[in-house]
């Protein structure tokens, strides 16, 4: 039986968390002057990923992904 393969993209998009997994959102990198101080405030913090999605990026992090 072959090993369980880390979906590399996701390893680097997602984090174990106590309540699931978290990510940092979108729309924080580039062109930040047109947008206000509150919307930059609230991406600051990571999210936590929906139960809608938690399925799909379980499978995609195995058990021994940090």
């Amino acid at each position: 039986m072959s090993k369980i393969k880390t979906h590399r993209g996701a390893a680097k998009r997602f984090r174990r968390s106590g309540a699931g997994f978290k990510y940092r959102p979108a729309n924080k990198n580039h062109i930040l002057t047109k947008k206000s101080q509150k919307r930059k405030r609230h991406l600051r913090a990571f999210k936590q990923v929906s139960d809608d999605n938690k399925r799909s990026v379980k499978r995609m992090l195995p058990k021994k992904a940090r």
